[in-house]
């Protein structure tokens, strides 16, 4: 792939490695006896693994391509690659975290594998590693059809994919390490978080530069999308992660916010993380594939903006409802939860554009695999969003929050909407980016789609039963005021959902496999005779003309 760099580029790509390499090696050095000399290895031998490649290729004549009239796919399908990479690893993490609370000898007696250290490594495996992966790869593909225009470089869609790499690598390694800041979906330390604001700087700069250049002269609500979730997470990981090292050489951190002012700022990122890395990169997902595969208009592109413009502006308000019933005033915790429940107009408002969008279209959901995957996704989606308008009243919060009700609830949209939504799409564009007729079985898509579906049913309804009876139990008392059941009690009850949970884990787990596995068969398979049918990128703008053979 270096070789369709130009010897420019290439020679900027070796002089990034090479500083990669010194950054690596100074931390190495200044970090030894601490984690952050471990990390510092780990950015050296990244930087010396990208070096070989990038010098393998420094001799080669110049790409003879013409880039005027070819998109570049280069990073896109690397990206793929690497997201279900991530999927069968986060996955199989929370397998493992879900099989140890039901069996708690699977820790093994080791630190390492203690629930609190692989627990995070599941979240942002599944987080960051699959989803993260999956945004910027299909945000690269969809920003350039949309916009008819070629990614604006060559260098920075790479940096963007491997640094962002780099950083989940050194984060899941740190977690094992039990280097953590110990705020939920923002775990890493200063170091770590430096690197991926220029990561995300860079990030932001390569889309703006490509949307500037397109030959279409409407930007496509898909990238507003896409806009708003790299936007928006570099605001919210800024804020959060502001922290004062307690030394320039370890990795230990103090957040620069105490108390409930710090607990405010953290669930502002960590809902608003849900809202614009979890819900808006993905809806840019689902506003480009399921229309392109489903091959009908979206419904009501007005419809699209204002949802949109709903999302942005509510989501910023409603992270105080994970602060009910604690110091936080009264008056932000009754804000949060007043946005919470307005939040339920623009999501239903997406969910329905997309249902509506397959209207005379049913019956390619029947027979499509890859359709269904992202018509089941945006159904869980609604369902999703409901139930979080609902657990954000006060009322039903007393009840469902710490409980099981709450991981219930976050399965529900990470499983049935963001992974679902992220595996159709997956399928609907490997084949058109290796110039395949099809996926290399359709059997197995089928039987993923069932694994993933009847696993997601079973984990949240188990946790949904559990959360409920925890809840009970917790604020059951007896004819004295004293409490009914002990802690001890509640675990008895909970362990046979526990069990389920792991059950329905394994079975989503199988599917990614599948996934997996179909799509390094359909990369293998022969590619297809007949050329490449797809928009061009010059400035004419003139859609290629299907011979007349086909």
């Amino acid at each position: 792939m270096m070789e369709r760099l130009t010897g420019a580029e290439r020679q900027i790509a070796l002089m990034i490695c090479v500083v990669m390499a010194t950054v690596g090696l100074v931390m190495a050095a200044a970090g030894r006896g601490d984690p952050m000399g471990s990390h510092g290895a780990i950015v050296l031998i990244a930087a010396g693994i990208t070096t070989f490649f990038v010098l393998r290729a420094i001799g080669e004549p110049e790409p003879a391509e013409d880039r005027t009239v070819n998109y570049y796919d280069d990073p896109t399908k690397a990206g793929l690659v690497i997201a279900l990479f991530w999927a069968v690893v986060g996955m199989g993490m929370g397998v493992w975290v879900a099989a140890q609370l039901a069996w708690p000898d699977l820790r093994f007696d080791a630190a390492w594998s203690s629930f609190g250290r692989i627990r995070p490594v599941h979240t942002s495996g599944v987080i960051f590693g699959f989803g993260g992966n999956a945004l910027i790869a299909t945000s690269y593909h969809v920003m350039q059809r949309t916009s008819r225009a070629r990614l604006a470089g060559h260098v920075s869609p790479w940096f963007v994919l491997l640094g962002f790499n780099l950083f989940c690598i050194v984060a899941a390694s740190g977690y094992l390490m039990g280097v953590t800041q110990s705020k939920e979906y923002a775990e890493p330390e200063w170091y770590a978080d430096i690197w991926l604001v220029i990561v995300w700087v860079v990030y932001f700069v390569l889309y703006i530069r490509t949307l500037a250049r397109r030959n279409e002269p409407h930007i496509y609500v898909a990238n507003w999308y896409y806009m708003a979730f790299i936007l928006v997470v570099a605001i919210l990981h800024i804020v959060n992660n502001l922290a004062v090292p307690a030394s320039l050489t370890g990795a230990k951190s103090y957040s620069a916010f105490a108390g409930v002012q710090d607990a405010m700022t953290q669930w502002w990122y960590g809902h608003n993380a849900v809202a614009f890395f979890l819900t808006a990169g993905f809806l840019g997902m689902l506003y480009y594939f399921l229309p392109k595969r489903a091959e009908r208009p979206i419904y009501s592109y007005r419809l699209s903006i204002l949802s949109f413009w709903g999302i942005v502006f509510f989501y910023i308000w409603a992270g105080s409802h994970h602060l009910h019933y604690t110091a936080l005033p009264q008056w932000v915790q009754t804000l949060g939860m007043t946005f919470s429940v307005m939040l339920l107009v623009p999501s239903w408002a997406s969910a329905g554009n997309a249902l509506m969008t397959l209207n005379g279209a049913w019956h390619k959901v029947r027979d499509d695999a890859t359709l269904r995957f992202m018509m089941v996704a945006a159904v869980f989606y609604g369902l999703s969003t409901f139930e979080g308008s609902f657990m954000a009243v006060r009322a039903v919060n007393s009840l469902s929050h710490y409980t099981d009700w709450t991981v219930g609830h976050v399965h529900a949209g990470a499983m049935g909407w963001v992974a679902l939504i992220t595996f159709g799409s997956i399928y609907s564009v490997v084949p058109l980016l290796w110039k395949r007729e099809t996926m290399y079985s359709w059997k197995l898509v089928e039987w993923h789609f069932w694994l993933a579906l009847a696993g997601t049913v079973i984990y949240v309804f188990a946790m949904w039963n559990s959360g409920i009876i925890q809840g009970l139990m917790w604020r059951t008392y007896t004819d004295s005021g004293t409490l009914a059941y002990s802690f001890t009690d509640t675990l008895v009850a909970m362990h046979p959902y526990y069990v389920a949970r792991a059950c329905g884990g394994a079975l989503f787990l199988t599917g990614a496999i599948l996934a997996a596995y179909n799509v390094y068969m359909t990369i293998r398979h022969a590619p297809e005779k007949h050329p490449e049918r797809d928009y061009p990128t010059s400035s004419e703008a003139a859609e290629p003309a299907v011979p007349a053979a086909e």
